[in-house]
Order: structure tokens, then C-alpha cells, then sequence
């Protein structure tokens, strides 16, 4: 598959504005990104300007903490979805994980697979520079166990985003059962082919363009 349809072209930052989605819209039609990836607030927003194009809109949920009630996730991927959402990146609650209350992180990702459905795809985001390798191994048992779509790295938002060695661990996981989206400072081509030839299935990125183009990018 070409490098640019395996990019989730992304812009997740607070400052985001109405003409900067829409802008973001525009570059993933002309460089024929596989979607767009924004927070809830603007599905709707995606989903107009995507319409009759094969760019399909992803929605974060939980983001970028994961720390919220579970209850507010189904709430907002619920609305993601009536909005307009294709794919929805959730993000695992880690202090649940850490605090050994596995029957509720899977409870959580199990129901909200269910929200999904089976006709739109669900990534967990596990947020690797929190975890230890075998709080990682157990994170994706557990999105496998919920029949999640794809585990994912990073959010960008946390004190590093993605590592080969995380990718690769990931991997060695999932067997096949589920994809792998790597995600967090992926900023030039090389390093998109690094994580590309590792097996990768989706990366997200704010700096598709400068990898697409060859350049050296500057955002997550």
C-alpha cells in the first residue's frame, strides 16, 4: 500500500480552528491521505467538507488523558459516530491499568467496540511512555480480548510519543489479530518507512505532508 494511504492525517491541538480543520480536510483529498484525524468537536465539521470524497474522518475520544468516566466515552463516541465518525481512537485508562482494575479498562473497551460497531474500526491508544513492557503486553491482550480493531502507541500528548522497539513489541502482541497504528513524533519520511517496514498498518501524523514531500516536519 502507498505510504500516503496509510496516514491519518492529524490535528489535535487546542488551538485548533474551524478554518484549520477545514484546511486539514482540504490537504488530506489533495495528497489522498487515508483520513483525517480531529477531536470530537469538529466530526461534523470533517464529515461536510469530506463529503463525496474516499477520505474517511476519525475521531479521538477520551483525549487526551483516557482518565474520564467511562460513562463520558460512550457518551462522546456515541455522538462521534451520529456525527459522522469512521474510526474512533480511544484512549486506554491508564491509571486503571496500573491500578490493577483490568476487568474495567477491558469492560470499557469491550462496550465501546460494541458502540462502534462492526463496520467502523476502533483504535486504543495505549500511551506507551507510561507503561512498562508488560503493562503494554497486558494492554493489548486485553484490546485483543475486547475485539478492538488496532492498538496504538501514542497520543502525542504525553512525554514521548512512539519508539520502534514499542511498535515492535506491539507486533509480537497482537499476532495479526489486530492492527498496529504508530503515532507521537513520526516527522520525516524515513522514519515513517522505519515504522512502515515493521509492519505498521496506519500512522498518525500532523506532518504527512513534510513525509510525503521528503522534508523534516515539526509537529506531531
Amino acid at each position: 500500500m502507498k505510504l500516503n494511504k496509510l496516514i491519518d492525517h492529524t490535528l489535535l491541538k487546542t488551538t485548533a480552528t474551524i478554518a484549520e480543520i477545514e484546511t486539514l480536510c482540504q490537504e488530506a483529498i489533495t495528497y489522498d491521505f487515508y483520513s483525517v484525524c480531529v477531536n470530537s468537536g469538529y466530526v461534523a465539521t470533517a464529515k461536510n467538507f469530506l463529503t463525496g470524497t474516499n477520505v474517511k474522518v476519525c475521531s479521538v475520544v477520551g483525549f487526551p488523558l483516557g482518565a474520564m468516566a467511562a460513562e463520558a466515552k460512550y457518551f462522546e463516541t456515541n455522538q462521534a459516530i451520529a456525527d459522522g465518525a469512521d474510526e474512533i481512537d480511544m484512549v486506554l485508562n491508564v491509571g486503571l491499568l496500573k491500578s490493577g482494575k483490568v476487568d474495567k479498562v477491558l469492560e470499557e473497551i469491550k462496550t465501546l467496540k460494541n458502540i462502534v460497531g462492526e463496520n467502523r474500526v476502533l483504535k486504543v491508544i495505549l500511551e506507551t511512555c507510561y507503561l512498562t513492557d508488560d503493562e503494554k503486553r497486558l494492554a493489548c491482550r486485553l484490546a485483543l480480548e475486547a475485539q478492538a480493531d488496532f492498538v496504538k502507541t501514542s497520543t502525542g500528548f504525553g512525554s514521548a510519543g512512539a519508539t520502534l522497539a514499542d511498535v515492535a513489541l506491539m507486533k509480537e502482541c497482537v499476532q495479526h489479530k489486530a492492527k498496529v497504528k504508530a503515532s507521537g513524533g513520526i516527522r520525516d519520511y524515513q522514519t515513517a518507512m522505519q515504522y512502515v517496514n515493521l509492519g505498521v498498518e496506519r500512522i498518525g501524523t500532523s506532518n504527512g505532508i513534510a513525509i510525503f514531500k521528503g522534508e523534516k516536519g515539526t509537529g506531531y
